[in-house]
């Protein structure tokens, strides 16, 4: 078994660190370039769009959809998750404060990415059951015509199910359990259990329940993150302008200044970036079509620009703010990693409630990002087995929760990254397949 870990590890490393590192930043790059840099031309459209519909109480969400609020809270659910916690540490770690730069340089470039996403999720959505659905399933197969086509989309579908319904909530419920159980000594099992509860109520309510909670939830754990983040940024406030002076400086000259890693090179501070960057935003990923087919828009564009606020939100400021915490304290080059990086970075000013706080985080991240993935599972679940296999997903699901709460598994860690990365290629191959009506639909005013 240890073996096999080992191989599904390298091939993970291979996939996100080599192929798809070029792959996604490549195809924001042509996005970026053909779109006529819709992310700065058209990112206070965007702004006033969201700002235009936020609400914490909107309409009932329903089988013809749901508001273009609600969609961007159910996108950034999963978008914003254990990430921004332990993958930003994970990125600061291993490739210095330099790869924060990289990390912002790969979201920029996302951002025109999600906008052809979402244009086409919302351009190829369709009925089911009675039920608005889309994502990459329906415009890959809108893209190829014939078994190609359906052999696209059926494998991005199986990758996305197992990726981020299965294997990937598994990791999140263990993520909550470890940080509950650091932080007061909680059975991980019991807390399992609460979250598998929640989390089974909420699946069984459908779009109308999910809407509800991500509506809510989403900008009340938003505020408590940035809120602490920003209480402790004050307080070292005169460690700040070193700490960009070494996000722009050791980008490009890894050991230039004090704070930095032995060793690393740009090489390493630009992969960092750029892979944990794109894992945290899923720019480019297939996710977040998912939500986006479902808002009640008028024109595909305007659903576009909201998509591209959900990528500056997770990098561009939730995990900045991170970053700048875990720099000024100091910590990088200690040897911390993921996590207990984060943590200590934040209990050098909270004291022990800096755990407490990360753990509360956790639980808003993470149980957030179950919810999504978990949507984003079933939408391609139905598409292969139907509607009346649905329960069985559902339990599935919960399961995996409760399991990966006790249980962590490294072979399920490197397993849902592997079919993460997999998930990628047949949403690339139909995005840029589609590129010239993206193009068209986006100049369509």
């Amino acid at each position: 078994m240890e073996e096999f870990t080992l191989l599904v590890h390298s091939a993970s490393d291979f996939l996100w660190n080599n192929l798809l590192l070029f792959l996604l930043c490549g195809t924001g790059i042509y996005f970026t370039i053909r779109l006529g840099f819709v992310q700065i031309f058209k990112f206070g459209h965007g702004l006033r769009g969201m700002f235009g519909e936020f609400s914490l109480h909107g309409k009932e969400a329903g089988k013809d959809g749901m508001s273009s609020f609600q969609a961007l809270t159910t996108a950034v659910a999963a978008q914003v998750g254990t990430g921004n916690i332990t993958g930003c540490a994970t990125a600061l770690a291993g490739g210095g404060p330099g790869a924060i730069f990289w990390m912002w340089v790969s979201a920029f470039f996302g951002m025109a990415t999600i906008y052809a996403e979402a244009i086409l999720a919302q351009t190829f959505k369709t009925t089911v059951d009675g039920q608005v659905t889309g994502g990459p399933a329906y415009y890959i197969r809108a893209a190829f015509k014939g078994k190609f086509g359906k052999f696209l989309a059926g494998f991005f579908s199986v990758a996305i199910v197992l990726a981020l319904g299965f294997l990937g909530n598994m990791v999140q419920s263990n993520s909550i359990s470890d940080a509950f159980h650091n932080a007061f000594g909680v059975n991980k099992l019991a807390v399992g259990a609460v979250v598998a509860v929640i989390a089974a109520f909420i699946f069984l309510g459908g779009v109308k329940r999910l809407a509800f909670v991500t509506e809510k939830l989403v900008p009340i754990m938003a505020v408590f993150y940035i809120v602490g983040c920003l209480i402790i940024l004050v307080m070292r406030w005169n460690l700040i302008p070193n700490a960009f002076a070494q996000i722009f400086v050791l980008a490009f000259e890894p050991q230039a200044i004090a704070g930095g890693i032995a060793g690393v090179t740009v090489r390493e501070a630009m992969r960092y970036g750029v892979a944990r960057g794109l894992f945290s935003n899923e720019a480019g990923m297939g996710s977040t079509p998912h939500a986006h087919a479902l808002a009640k828009v008028e024109h595909p564009q305007d659903q576009g620009v909201i998509a591209m606020i959900g990528v500056f939100f997770d990098t561009f400021v939730i995990l900045t703010l991170t970053a700048l915490v875990v720099i000024t304290s100091g910590l990088i080059p200690t040897g911390l990693q993921g996590t207990a990086l984060t943590q200590g970075a934040f209990n050098q000013s909270f004291g022990a409630f800096g755990d407490v706080f990360i753990a509360i985080c956790m639980l808003f991240f993470a149980f957030s990002t179950i919810i999504g993935w978990y949507f984003f599972g079933e939408v391609n679940f139905k598409a292969l087995f139907g509607k009346k296999m649905l329960p069985v997903y559902s339990v599935i699901v919960v399961l995996f929760v409760l399991v990966g709460s006790a249980l962590k598994v490294d072979l399920v860690w490197e397993l849902s990254d592997f079919f993460n990365g997999l998930m990628v290629i047949p949403n690339l191959i139909g995005l840029l397949a589609l590129s010239g009506l993206v193009v068209r639909i986006h100049k369509n005013k």
